[in-house]
């Protein structure tokens, strides 16, 4: 199982909920994907204009394939027209 934190930061002046209906319609798509375990949007409790997506996936492929999606082509960059920043972090857990 692979982990992906994507943490990102809001430019000023943008409106949260903006982001959010964008978001929420990659959420909504991703969940539907093959190899999607958890796919959730969440907000920094010391500053809302932080939006990090935590998701969980079975293999780097889906990964790879979830990148190549009708629904992240289309709206991901509008996403990122809003961003200050972006992180994204790839984790699999240690036993």
């Amino acid at each position: 199982m692979i982990r992906v934190v994507c943490k990102a930061k809001l430019k000023p002046g943008v409106n949260v909920e903006e982001y959010l209906i964008l978001a929420r319609k990659v959420v909504s798509e991703t969940r539907k994907e093959k190899g999607c375990i958890m796919y959730t949007l969440h907000e920094d409790l010391n500053d809302p204009s932080i939006i990090t997506m935590i998701e969980e996936w079975e293999t780097e492929e889906d990964i790879n394939q979830h990148n190549k999606s009708e629904h992240v082509v289309k709206f991901v960059p509008e996403l990122r027209k809003l961003r200050e920043s972006t992180e994204i972090n790839l984790y699999r857990e240690l036993k």
